[in-house]
């Protein structure tokens, strides 16, 4: 499990209603109100009373169907979109009482944003669209420049500095994309969808350098999708939307396990189980009571450990983070997870 990290970001009761008089409205309410009432007073429930805390350094995943509020309340944490009401908690300070040109300075120095379309700039090389947020701060040319070339090595583009994007294929351009974001060195990094229109191979090749990026660089990351396969690959915990509200945020696993209702519930109902659960989820407690084939993480998805178990004609012992051995795993346990049979 993740180790508590401290809070990067957080909102507290998030609103964001659109219609004439939504600020009125709330106000005169003494509950919060639900859709039927939201609607009665010919207002849309884009975001409602929407509660995330984001750790440092985690991939936290928003996802829900169209429609649901998660790209709403994506722009809400940034202010991209003026929330009608709640707290938007950004290191201690409430963004929602930043004056404009402080809300400016933050997005441009410490928030990356990354969107479904790439929005690269066509009469601009890959070199001059990755340094220009960094022109946009003002930083010298020479300066500016040496860092994009930093960033374009690191997102896989070397030698293509002075291709337009006209040049490119799709998941390149978006690799320009993700190397502008990164260009202003963001404390905390927004993607919306940023892989969703790319062909499937591509997509796939795209989540891996999105894996492989986050390993060196420990980003705090808020990333939409509505695609439970890429969450479960990425995020380190998952918010869940329907209609505008957060209906349950937790790890991939325990969605799976303990879904807050019956939504969440066939929303993950089918997903396979073992690119889900963890060696921990499924294992005996205990030490093994014989001899055993040899270790697995307790930590691991079963997916990755199924062949080699289901081999063995013994039990691996789990060992945790320390060493120690928590438990066993057997064939039948592999077995009964990889066809979503119940444990007996």
């Amino acid at each position: 499990m993740m180790q508590e990290k401290p809070v990067k970001l957080a909102c507290r009761d998030v609103w964001k209603l659109f219609g004439e008089g939504a600020e009125r409205f709330l106000a005169a309410q003494a509950t919060a109100p639900g859709l039927p009432e939201i609607q009665a007073a010919g207002l849309v429930g884009a975001v409602r009373a929407a509660n995330i805390e984001v750790r440092q350094g985690e991939i936290f995943v928003i996802m829900g169907l169209s429609g649901s509020g998660k790209s709403t309340l994506v722009r809400c944490l940034s202010r991209l979109i003026e929330p009608t009401a709640g707290e938007i908690l950004f290191e201690d300070t409430d963004l929602l009482r930043a004056s404009e040109r402080e809300m400016i300075q933050i997005r441009r120095h410490k928030m990356g944003m990354v969107f479904q379309h790439f929005a690269l700039l066509p009469h601009l090389t890959v070199l001059q669209n990755v340094a220009f947020p960094l022109e946009v701060q003002g930083v010298a040319r020479t300066t500016r420049e040496a860092r994009a070339l930093e960033i374009i090595e690191l997102v896989g583009l070397k030698g293509r500095e002075a291709y337009y994007p006209r040049e490119l294929s799709g998941g390149q351009q978006q690799r320009v994309g993700i190397a502008r974001s990164l260009a202003v060195e963001p404390e905390i990094w927004f993607l919306d969808e940023p892989f969703s229109a790319l062909d499937p191979l591509i997509r796939r090749e795209m989540q891996d350098e999105f894996l492989r990026l986050q390993s060196m660089l420990q980003k705090t990351i808020v990333f939409i999708t509505h695609d439970f396969d890429e969450a479960i690959r990425l995020a380190d915990r998952i918010a869940i939307m329907k209609d505008g509200a957060v209906i349950q945020v937790d790890t991939p696993e325990q969605l799976v396990l303990a879904p807050a209702d019956d939504y969440v519930a066939e929303f993950t109902r089918h997903i396979p189980r073992a690119k889900v659960l963890s060696v921990r989820a499924v294992m005996q407690p205990g030490p093994p009571g014989g001899e055993v084939a040899g270790q697995v993480a307790a930590g691991d998805r079963i997916e990755a450990v199924a062949d080699q178990v289901e081999a063995a004609g013994k039990p691996f012992a789990v060992v945790d983070e320390t060493g120690a051995v928590v438990g066993s795993l057997d064939r039948r346990a592999v077995i009964d997870t990889l066809i979503g049979r119940e444990k007996g």
